[in-house]
């Protein structure tokens, strides 16, 4: 079969190639899966140099998010949910590694069922980016109704998820964007106020808000973001650290926290199922029937065949995109 293999770390992807490799057999408590879709998320890329906090061991098969059908399972395998999985169901989540092939074998316990009318593509897009953004604003955030919510890279797969969550938690929520022009689409997507960063966002968070500054910050980006949130956080307030897409890891003198009142909350959404089985199946039913009801609205910004992998992987990490990148084996 024809997979996305990683045999070296390296910058500008030239340790990974699209290679003929044996198909995977499953292991305990996995099933194959037939991949009709494949969603690349940023630390997708941060794994190929070795700069995220997962190292797979080399080689690995890249690729966290995955949707098709079942091929074979173990007797007594479970979805996510509990239920029993059948060859043939339509199923998306992942794990770790092994999302970009034409097969791949899966823990059935990170799988949920497809709701009918979503295709693969929709459904790729949507396990890490909805999972992360409801684990950041609702389990770890606490976002209330009616709170400010300043949503930072929020063009971005999980930045849009958090926009979307923001909006259904009744949040008034603020995105900001590197690229003016991907503000009126962020606007017909839900953000209420949509702001360029390069001029800074300060004193704009703090117009918007009378004064107040934002009750929840998602940062995704850190660096200078994280240093100018700090500066326009309410009080009381929860800056949620969900990643470094900007590169830089930030750092923040205690005195700020202390006469501001505010928390810096770290974001493992895969960590936080993993300690908290009970939490982490709840954020998975509610997502899920969320999307199955039409109330969130995963966005697949292009689609691509495997073979054209590289393009895709150029386009998020250029920031050229609103929403998610698929790829199709």
């Amino acid at each position: 079969m024809k997979a996305l293999v990683c045999r070296r770390l390296a910058e500008n992807f030239d340790g990974v190639g699209l290679d003929e490799v044996e198909a995977p057999v499953p292991g305990g408590g996995e099933v194959l899966v037939r991949v009709e879709a494949a969603s690349l998320n940023f630390p997708d890329l941060l794994m190929l140099e070795g700069k995220y906090q997962f190292k797979p061991e080399l080689p690995f098969v890249v690729g966290m998010d995955l949707a098709g059908v079942v091929e074979a399972t173990p007797e007594g395998a479970v979805l996510a949910d509990g239920r029993p999985v059948r060859v043939g169901m339509r199923v998306a989540g992942g794990a770790k590694t092994g999302a970009f092939a034409e097969l791949a074998a899966t823990p059935s316990a990170g799988l949920s069922e497809i709701p009918d009318g979503v295709s693969y593509a929709v459904a790729a897009a949507y396990p890490a980016a909805y999972t992360t953004a409801q684990v950041a604003l609702i389990e770890r955030g606490g976002l209330k109704p009616g709170e400010w919510l300043l949503v930072h890279g929020a063009s971005g797969g999980v930045g849009l998820a958090a926009v979307d969550i923001g909006r259904l938690a009744g949040a008034s929520v603020i995105a900001t964007t590197g690229d003016p022009k991907k503000v009126d689409a962020l606007k017909a997507y839900g953000a209420e106020h949509v702001l360029v960063v390069g001029d800074g966002f300060r004193e704009r968070v703090k117009e918007l808000t009378g004064g107040r500054g934002a009750d929840v910050i998602f940062d995704p980006v850190g660096g200078d973001v994280f240093d100018e949130s700090v500066r326009c956080i309410a009080w009381g307030g929860r800056l949620l650290v969900v990643g470094f897409a900007g590169g830089r890891i930030a750092e923040v003198k205690t005195n700020m926290p202390l006469i501001k009142g505010f928390s810096i909350v770290g974001v493992r959404a895969g960590e936080f199922g993993r300690r908290d089985p009970e939490g982490g199946r709840r954020v998975r039913e509610t997502i899920w029937r969320r999307l199955a009801a039409g109330e969130t609205r995963p966005l697949v910004h292009t689609e691509f065949a495997l073979a054209d992998w590289r393009t895709g992987f150029e386009l998020m990490r250029g920031r050229g995109l609103v929403g998610k990148v698929v790829l199709k084996p």
